[in-house]
């Protein structure tokens, strides 16, 4: 049923085969949508199919994703998703937010949400009959893809800037795959990944360039459906908060509730905020120029994985907010440091980037963006052991104090 019906230009409209194009349309360079053939799922497939599952992982939803079944049970490659929603109810309340969520996908194998896109992406390759899976990364859909890849068997290679967090860096390597540090920005191990991949024939996993991505971090939409939007029968769009580097996240959410829209199982649209740091904010901006024209900047966050010069899906990302009704906002790092410390509070260890769209949901409610009493969530995408360094400058330093009781009640 998962068939792949078209694949669509998201700037020129043009279509394609998926037998004739691999990567992005080859008229303007714009993202290639996948269209499934809905109408042929319709026909075949119910909501309770979905609902009724037994499956507590993003391949719950494998009748919507263009990949066959692949396999590999009881490996980590099968436990991608399903990560669980938090409702810190008297924590929250706080802030006088009365129905707020929070999403954290740190339980996800390698601890991010970038498992998703490169569960996916191994599936597609192995479909496929790739030798070599590459990719350019800020850490987190590096060690993704290297830890999909290396429950299945599968070569890697991983571009990766130099000044990446060293925990994510260990991850790559402890993975096994073949990695080589950058001496330049993400933006630079993109281009260079494109030329490896054309020159020696790899299939590249880049973000915002393969359009399978996408499909795998759309799986975050149908969970919210499934865990939040169906079960509290929410009478009113849920306002969903995204952090924002390269776009794809909160594109590839927006295509997967416009897949259930199609489908006619989406009662309301929910409401998409993208949430960028201050030092990275070409979508933001484009957003807030009210053009369709997303201009590089020169990017300066200590938010490493939405720290970008040019946002490589950014048009997608933009059409997220403006075709929802919803927002673009930025966050200063120390607005996303103070964000670490609250979702600590809430037993959710978050790394920056993850925390940028809490800090997002909070300033949009403060400045009156969103009503407080509005239903929202927040997605955090990663884990806070990926920049443990971050943590440290959120949290402070621990006092070092004598073995003794008196030092120790002087110390808290």
């Amino acid at each position: 049923m998962s068939m792949i019906y078209r694949l669509q230009c998201s700037l020129c409209g043009e279509e394609y085969s998926s037998a004739d194009v691999k990567y992005n349309c080859p008229v303007d360079g714009g993202n290639l949508d996948v269209h499934l053939d809905l109408e042929t799922l319709k026909s075949n497939l119910s909501m309770d199919m979905i609902l009724n599952s037994e499956d507590r992982s993003m391949w719950r939803y494998l009748p919507l994703l263009p990949v066959e079944d692949p396999g590999y049970e009881g490996t980590p490659l099968r436990r991608v998703g399903w990560t669980p929603v938090y409702r810190p109810t008297q924590l929250l309340a706080e802030r006088g937010l009365t129905q707020a969520w929070i999403k954290d996908e740190s339980p996800n194998p390698t601890a991010s949400f970038k498992d998703r896109a490169s569960a996916l992406m191994v599936a597609k390759g192995r479909e496929l009959g790739a030798e070599v899976i590459i990719t350019a990364s800020s850490g987190n859909a590096g060690a993704a893809l290297a830890g999909m890849a290396a429950a299945v068997g599968q070569k890697t290679v991983i571009l990766v800037p130099k000044n990446a967090p060293p925990a994510k860096i260990a991850q790559l390597l402890v993975y096994g795959a073949k990695v080589a540090l950058v001496d330049g920005t993400y933006d630079d191990a993109f281009d260079l990944t494109l030329q490896a991949a054309e020159e020696y024939g790899w299939y590249c996993r880049n973000t915002g360039y393969n359009p399978f991505t996408a499909e795998g971090k759309k799986t975050a939409a149908f969970e919210i459906w499934d865990q939040v939007m169906l079960p509290n029968q929410l009478d009113r769009p849920l306002n969903i908060f995204v952090s924002v580097g390269d776009g794809n996240i909160i594109a590839g959410m927006h295509k997967g509730f416009k897949d259930l829209q199609a489908l006619g199982w989406l009662k309301y649209m929910p409401r998409m905020f993208g949430v960028q740091a201050d030092g990275s904010a070409a979508v933001a901006q484009a957003y807030k120029d009210e053009v369709e024209l997303i201009t590089p900047v020169h990017a300066d966050t200590l938010a490493d994985s939405i720290s970008v010069d040019l946002p490589r899906d950014g048009l997608r990302a933009l059409r997220a907010a403006t075709q929802t009704g919803g927002a673009y906002l930025t966050v200063s790092d120390a607005e996303i440091l103070q964000a670490i410390g609250e979702l600590g509070k809430m037993g959710i260890f978050s790394e920056p980037a993850a925390a940028a769209s809490f800090a997002g949901m909070v300033k949009a409610a403060a400045v009156g963006l969103i009503t407080k009493d509005e239903p929202m969530l927040a997605l955090v995408t990663g884990s806070g052991l990926k920049d443990v360094q971050a943590a440290m400058q959120a949290a402070g330093q621990a006092p070092i104090i004598s073995p003794d009781l008196d030092a120790l009640r002087k110390a808290i």
